[in-house]
């Protein structure tokens, strides 16, 4: 199962993209994107999210 990503809610700080361990997240249009095929669900992107744009 991979996150959720809020775009309205997401500012695009990339701060997501640093912390995965897997790098399933990108930025794309200012926004971050999740292949979901690669997360693993760890939740590290949701901890750092600082305005709580990712969810499960």
């Amino acid at each position: 199962m991979a996150v959720k990503i809020d775009k309205d809610t997401c500012i695009g700080c990339g701060a997501c993209v640093d912390v995965c361990p897997v790098n399933a997240l990108e930025m794309a249009d200012d926004k971050a994107v999740c292949d979901e095929s690669a997360c693993i669900d760890c939740g590290a992107c949701i901890a750092t999210c600082p305005v709580q744009a990712i969810s499960e």
